[in-house]
């Protein structure tokens, strides 16, 4: 991925430091919870995994998972961490309804309403004092080292890809409406402009389950399901579920092609669907998409399987769609943002092994290894801590620069220029208006098209700066995701660094930017934000985001795999039926779009990754 990125600045003076600051260095050394890890700065000389010829770059990231997955997974739940298990009643048939009986030993496991687990030891997840919270000033971090400044392209990915993350990031987490009472409260300077003074942010929703023992740390409830389970498509809830869908041959409710609009009071203009929190004609696109692709693998199995009922018939196709959804995120989202040889052929392996899929659907599984024969299929593994998502994986998806501010809208008949227009009318309420509008044709050719923003400082996009919500309250997306890590605790950029086995930065001009952030955060590096310093990061060659954040998604991607029941014991021909693996081994992003919109076939002619920028009409 090329990006266009500001000169690096600053010279190599600053500090590491042995803890993070302030009162959480005291719990750590006073608890014992974190243990001596080595640094990569202290192992022997070596070349970094992404500078290694392809074999050993390969092995190297598998080593680095197995480390992280050592020291990186830390369970949130009950007295000393301990979990209060109930056993599932049985193997479950299906894909439930609110996330619970994946497990055998575990029934509310991955459930809605369960806790955000840590990658980092608990005791340096605890917030810090208010004065050292509020420190820098949040609201003068974003104004200095996030506002967009000139839009800056990611060149290699195209809008699709913005959109299609946002549509993943609704099925893994959610933390809820925020709280209303005792809001956080950021100091403007007299000359801000800012609606409100002091600007107030609602406090993350608090976890309506009490804590066993004092002197934990804060955690938090996702309100939706934690697996992979396209739970923004078909809801975590039966309730939500059973509004979406038709009734008859499993399919999902759709009218002419779309889905039926938001019926809930002053929702109209929203589409109907699982998950519809922050919607625009991205999620849209998406959303519908995939609606139109569950009643195609209905379509499918009722030809193949008559005397169906309703309920067989749409479980089965979640099932299928899901894992369509999931390979896809898997073998050409991830390696489009993430383009090296190493991610592709790792991400290929993670989901079909060196074998492939054909072999494996034709075949079986050769050996238990994933390495040969993948992940779907093997036996599950929750690599010792119980499967969830974790605040600092929701951190790494902070990746707003993605969206831009003004969007050209093109004919997908030859090209031209139909007009430019900007967020606000594609988003909230005017969603649907702006679909109708437009047409899926046009804003999917459009999108594909169209580049997103690179993931780097001085471009975060200045309609999300003062973003007026449905609920007519403005906020300032920038300073709010700075406020969100540290109220949950997220530990700050060296220590984040340090808590995964990498060196810390020891002077600003190791990162981007270096003298302007010396000055935001007033000489100390170890006061860096963590979303701030991953943003100033260089990254490999060919990565879209920091090679910390990656460390997470090397760690959680497979996870959400591999603990799984129905991408691992359960992905077998009597769950799936073998015309939906077969449909799951043959199905890919281009695929999904020509299907359902034929009439694009000349942009997406020759296109191998539909994330990347399509063929140009004229």
């Amino acid at each position: 991925m090329v990006l266009e990125r500001p000169t690096q600045s600053g010279d190599p003076s600053g500090r590491p430091s042995d803890g993070p600051p302030g009162d959480r260095g005291a719990v750590h050394r006073a608890s014992g919870s974190v243990p001596e890890r080595p640094l990569e700065s202290r192992r022997r000389a070596e070349k970094p995994w992404h500078g290694r010829v392809l074999p050993f770059a390969v092995a190297a990231l598998a080593r680095m998972r197995e480390d992280l997955r050592r020291h990186n997974l830390h369970d949130t739940c009950g007295a000393g961490g301990e979990r209060s298990r109930t056993a599932s009643p049985g193997t479950p048939a299906h894909r439930s309804y609110d996330g619970s009986g994946y497990d055998l030993d575990d029934v509310d496991m991955g459930r809605v309403g369960t806790r955000f687990d840590r990658n980092a030891p608990l005791a340096m997840t605890f917030p810090e004092p208010m004065d050292r919270l509020m420190s820098p000033n949040p609201r003068e971090v974003a104004d200095r080292l996030l506002t967009r400044t000139g839009f800056i392209p990611a060149r290699s990915l195209n809008m699709l890809a913005a959109a299609w993350i946002q549509f993943q990031n609704h099925d893994w987490f959610s933390h809820g409406d925020n709280h209303e009472a005792a809001p956080l409260e950021v100091e403007l300077a007299e000359d801000d402009p800012w609606h409100e003074r002091p600007m107030r942010i609602r406090r993350t929703r608090p976890d309506p389950t009490a804590h066993t023992e004092d002197g934990r740390p804060p955690t938090y409830e996702n309100t939706v399901t934690h697996w992979w389970d396209g739970s923004q498509l078909y809801g975590s809830s039966e309730e939500r579920c059973l509004r979406l869908r038709s009734g008859e041959d499993g399919r999902l409710a759709m009218v002419g092609g779309r889905l039926p609009d938001e019926d809930a009071p002053g929702l109209s203009g929203i589409d109907l669907t699982g998950f519809s929190d922050n919607y625009w004609v991205g999620l849209s696109m998406m959303h519908t998409l995939f609606a139109r692709e569950h009643n195609a693998i209905c379509d499918m199995l009722r030809a193949s399987y008559p005397s169906w009922g309703d309920e067989r018939l749409f479980q089965t196709a979640r099932l299928i769609n899901t894992a369509v959804i999931a390979k896809i995120h898997t073998v050409e989202w991830t390696p489009g943002i993430l383009d090296t040889r190493a991610l592709r052929l790792g991400m290929n392996i993670n989901w079909s092994g060196l074998v492939g899929a054909r072999w494996r659907r034709g075949h079986g599984r050769l050996g238990r290894s994933d390495v040969i024969s993948g992940i779907l299929g093997s036996r599950h593994d929750h690599h010792g801590a119980p499967y969830s998502t974790t605040e600092e994986f929701v951190t790494c998806y902070r990746l707003h620069p993605l969206i831009r501010d003004d969007y050209p809208i093109r004919s997908h008949h030859r090209g031209g220029l139909v007009e430019t227009v900007g967020l606000m009318p594609l988003q909230g309420l005017d969603t649907r208006g702006a679909v109708d509008k437009y047409g899926m044709a046009d804003l999917f050719y459009s999108f594909g098209v169209m580049h997103p923003g690179a993931i780097t400082l001085h471009n975060h996009p200045a309609v999300l700066r003062d973003l007026l919500r449905i609920n007519g309250e403005h906020i300032d997306l920038g300073t709010v995701d700075i406020v969100r890590d540290r109220e949950r605790g997220v530990p700050r950029y060296n220590a984040f660094r340090r808590m995964l086995g990498k060196r810390p930065v020891t002077g600003f001009g190791e990162l981007e930017s270096g003298d302007l952030l010396r000055d935001v955060y007033d000489g100390d590096v170890d006061r860096i934000d963590t979303m701030v310093g991953m943003y100033a990061e260089t990254p490999p060659q060919g990565f879209g985001f920091s090679e910390t954040a990656f460390r997470i998604f090397l760690l959680m991607a497979s996870r959400r795999l591999k603990s799984d029941p129905f991408f691992t014991d359960l992905y077998t021909p009597e769950t799936y039926t073998p015309e939906g693996l077969a449909w799951i081994d043959e199905t890919g992003m281009v695929d999904v779009i020509h299907r359902h919109h034929p009439e694009l076939a000349p942009a997406l002619a020759g296109l191998g990754n539909a994330f990347a920028p399509w063929r140009r009409l004229s």
